[in-house]
Parts: structure tokens; C-alpha cells; sequence
């Protein structure tokens, strides 16, 4: 017999609302039918055998999420962890059996006792035009919820879907250019998040001769960019951003670049995070670069330091916070002469020794290193925006992506999480240790 309707957990959470928030009382009851209704649907799409009707009934399920509301959307989730979740009972039953007699078939049965139901629901929510956008946009919803949530305890279900469907093997680059569709470039304005793209005509530069878009789509999102790096075609490896980015600037000549050099990489769709894409996007560029222009031989990131202010608020002299914090140093030159030599050793302190775990405290570090790049250079003011100075106190690093170098780092890292970086980094890290507090 099918269930419907919520678990008693969330009908307790309704019941709380109605007693301590009367005014809600009416919209919280219209809340539960819709939601109840919506778990009903769900569980008979779990038991539909009919093809066409299980497509029809998918897309209402997907419509109706989404006109729920936030609150509505948390005791979904609520009512997702808790009637689609494996039986523990069978999966006893079953991890007993395959104990006793490790057989294959035995070994299917308990496969089959732990997967959650609502995998399959997802499955099947997927055949519904527009259901992989629908399950991206869902699992969004899900992590930005929070850790220890409803949403959270479940979104590890779809990543492990989401991780099958967007694999290397579905996703098609393509290069971005001024004759892309509006569609595609309007999304890349509003998705942008490195850098903001400040209207057309701050896009049609980063789209001239001598820079590249490379972007990954999915067959079920033609329209909808995954992730998207941005590449600058320089002589010599670039220090400061706000260049790559000056509208105005001259449009050099793309054949005597000797560098190129990756400004920004988004990912746009948040539902996406933690499935690995970025590093197959930078090394297909890498080698699409190097086809397309054989002078080119240094491959290199200008990237923010994320981290870097909000370590220094609790590991540096509360001297230093303030000076940063009050900006007044930046017109200066006798501050900004003191404090440049502090802040760059600093920071290589910070990408070299912060860790979490055993890994780099530094999300952009983590991932470039990773992808086997080296930690190359540190640039002073090499991002001067408000926006640079607020997160990474105005500095930026090179990290260089040789491809003769890439799997042997990247092997380094993942077996002994050993960072490869430039001998005058490591030098600048161990002048910091007069300067760290513990």
C-alpha cells in the first residue's frame, strides 16, 4: 500500500507553527496540502509502470516544487529523508544474508536494500522535458539549506546521480564568441563571479581577439553554460588583473602571445557544486590553446586568495586587520612600501602552511593544485578592486600550468598532498614566522 501525505516528525513541525505563529496558521495549512500532495505524487510516480504517464506525471511533480516556497521546500526535503529513505530493517536482512553467503545474488539484494528509494525517484524525474535542470536547480536549493539540514542530509543522492550525468564523457566545450547566441551571453553576465562583466560592452572586450571563453554545456541544457573559464593571450605571464579587465585596453595581437593566462572560472550552477569539471574545462583549454597557437608555452591562473583576509583577522598582529580594514594605506606610498613585504609573506605562509586536514586552507589552492598546477608567483596589488582588497587584501597568484609537469604534481598531491610551489614562495613563507600568531 503506497504512503501519502508527511511523516509525523514534520506534521510535529507544523503543529509548532501553529502554536507559536497563529498568523501563519492559514498559509502553513495550505503549505502541508501542497507538500503532502506533492509526496503522494511522488510515490506513485515510484510506482508508475506506464512510460507516458510516468513523463506527464514527473513534470507535474517538478512544477509543483517549484511554485513551493522556501518553507515549503524545506519540509519536502523533510518528507524526502524521511518516506524515501532505505528500510533498515531489509537492509539488515540483506547485509546478514550477503555475510553468510557472499554470493552475487545476495550481493545485488543488498544493493538494491540500501540504495534510497528516492535515487530512483530522481531517476525517474529526470525523464520530464526540462528534468535535469529541474534536479540541478533542486539540489541548489538543497545545499543552500546548510549543513545538518533536511536538504543537506539528501543532497549527497543527487551528486551521486549528478556526478554520472555530467561526467567528461556528456559534456561538450565550446568556444564563447561574439557570435554566440544573446542567450548564452546574457547568462554569462549574470553568472560571472570572479570578476563581474559590466554590461555588453565590458563582454565584447573580454571576447576580442586576444582573449578566449571556453565554456562546457550538456545536451540537456543546450542553452545553459555549466562552467566557463575566461583567458587572456599576453606576452609574458600577467601580475595584475585590473589589464586583463580594462574595456579600453588595446586589443593585442593574438599570434604573439607567448602566455595565456585564465582570469576567472565560474561554475553557474550552484546544484552542481562539488561535481569535478573545472580541471577537464582548464586542461581541455590548455591543450586547445596550445593546437591553436603553438607560441604559446606558459600556461597560467591570475586567481583571488578567498581565504586570505579572514586568516589574517585570527593568525596576524591586530595591528595589521586595522590598517587593512581602515584602506587608508592604499594612498600611502610609505604604509604600502611596510606592510608589502609583511602581506606577501604572509600570504605564502597562508597557501603554503593553512591547512584544513592535510589539505591547503585555500579553497582556489586546493583545486588548482589538485589539477597539478604550481604555486608560481604572488602579486602585490594584483587585483586592486574593492572587491580584491576585501578578500584578498589586493594580492593575486599565478599558479602555472605546465603540461609536462601536470600529473607528476597532481600525483604528489593527492598521494602525499605535497605542494608544488616556486623556491622564492617557499622563501617568502619562511619570513613570515616572526609574524603568525599560533
Amino acid at each position: 500500500m503506497l504512503k501519502a501525505g508527511l511523516a509525523e516528525g514534520t506534521r510535529m513541525k507544523l503543529a509548532e507553527i501553529f502554536r507559536f505563529n497563529p498568523r501563519e496558521t492559514a498559509a502553513a495549512r495550505q503549505r502541508i496540502r501542497a507538500v503532502s500532495a506533492l509526496t503522494s505524487a511522488c510515490h506513485d510516480l515510484l510506482s508508475e509502470r506506464g512510460e507516458v504517464s510516468g513523463v506527464r506525471l514527473a513534470g507535474e511533480i517538478l512544477s509543483s516544487y517549484q511554485a513551493l516556497d522556501e518553507k515549503g521546500r524545506t519540509l519536502f526535503f523533510e518528507s524526502l529523508a524521511s518516506e524515501f529513505s532505505p528500510d533498515p530493517e531489509e537492509v539488515g536482512k540483506a547485509g546478514d544474508a550477503y555475510r553468510n553467503d557472499p554470493s552475487p545474488q545476495n550481493l545485488v539484494r543488498l544493493q538494491r536494500a540500501a540504495e534510497p528509494p528516492r535515487q530512483e525517484l530522481f531517476r525517474r524525474l529526470n525523464v520530464a522535458a526540462g528534468g535535469t535542470l529541474g534536479l540541478v536547480q533542486m539540489r541548489g536549493h538543497m545545499l543552500a539549506h546548510g549543513a545538518g539540514s533536511p536538504g543537506a542530509s539528501i543532497a549527497g543522492d543527487l551528486a551521486h546521480l549528478l556526478a554520472s550525468w555530467f561526467n567528461r564523457g556528456f559534456l561538450v566545450l565550446a568556444k564563447i564568441d561574439w557570435r554566440t547566441s544573446a542567450t548564452v551571453l546574457e547568462k554569462l553576465i549574470r553568472y560571472e563571479a570572479v570578476h563581474q562583466i559590466q554590461g555588453w560592452r565590458d563582454l565584447r572586450r573580454r571576447l576580442e581577439a586576444d582573449r578566449r571563453c571556453y565554456a562546457f554545456f550538456h545536451p540537456a541544457l543546450p542553452e545553459e553554460p555549466i562552467i566557463f573559464v575566461e583567458a587572456a593571450l599576453t606576452q609574458g605571464m600577467s601580475d595584475s588583473v585590473q589589464p586583463l579587465l580594462d574595456p579600453d585596453s588595446p586589443v593585442a595581437a593574438p599570434e604573439a602571445a607567448d602566455c595565456a593566462v585564465f582570469y576567472s572560472i565560474t561554475n553557474c550552477q550552484a546544484g552542481l557544486h562539488g561535481i569535478p569539471m573545472g580541471s577537464f574545462l582548464i586542461k581541455q583549454v590548455v591543450e586547445d590553446l596550445g593546437k591553436e597557437f603553438p607560441r604559446i608555452r606558459r600556461f597560467a591562473t591570475l586567481s583571488p586568495i578567498p581565504g586570505f583576509r579572514a586568516w589574517l583577522a585570527s593568525h596576524a598582529e591586530p595591528d595589521l586587520s586595522a590598517k587593512l580594514d581602515d584602506n587608508g594605506w592604499l594612498g600611502d606610498p610609505k604604509s604600502r612600501e611596510e606592510l608589502e613585504p609583511r602581506l606577501l609573506s604572509l600570504c605564502a605562509f597562508y597557501l603554503l602552511r593553512a591547512k584544513r586536514g592535510k589539505e591547503p586552507l585555500d579553497a582556489v589552492a586546493r583545486f588548482h593544485l589538485r589539477n597539478g598546477a604550481r604555486l608560481e608567483r604572488i602579486n602585490w596589488m594584483g587585483d586592486a578592486s574593492p572587491a580584491g582588497l576585501e578578500r584578498s587584501a589586493g594580492l593575486t597568484v599565478n599558479y602555472l600550468y605546465r603540461p609536462s609537469d601536470l600529473e607528476r604534481n597532481h600525483e604528489i598531491y593527492t598521494r602525499d598532498y605535497a605542494v608544488a610551489a616556486s623556491r622564492d614562495i617557499e622563501a617568502l613563507a619562511k619570513r613570515a614566522d616572526a609574524w603568525v600568531r599560533v
